[in-house]
């Protein structure tokens, strides 16, 4: 599998939709999709717009993997990136992670 960053801005409302996108993302990708996608981690951001945006880093087999894990989710997987490589320069700062359930 590749490392992806995934880009989707503004498709929540607030933290609570997000929280049950979370959810379900986690869901269908450990029990439908284990060998096509692996959710590593996700950066939320305040959007302009006032909505909840991000930027998650997945290991995906392919894009049509990502495509279709995003489509079953039912939020927006059209914006997607391979990494080429990764420069850490500090690891992140420690805050308390909020676990997708």
């Amino acid at each position: 599998m590749e490392l992806y960053v995934i880009r989707r801005p503004s498709a929540w409302a607030n933290m609570g939709e997000l929280e049950l996108a979370g959810a379900t993302s986690a869901r269908i990708g450990d029990e439908q999709m284990p060998d096509r996608v692996r959710w590593i981690r996700s950066y939320v951001v305040h959007e302009a717009d006032g909505r909840i945006g991000t930027f998650c880093i997945y290991e995906a087999r392919d894009g049509d993997s990502i495509r279709d894990h995003a489509r079953c989710v039912g939020m927006p997987g059209e914006e997607f990136y391979k990494v080429a490589t990764t420069v850490v320069v500090r690891g992140d700062p420690l805050q308390p992670p909020i676990a997708a359930e």
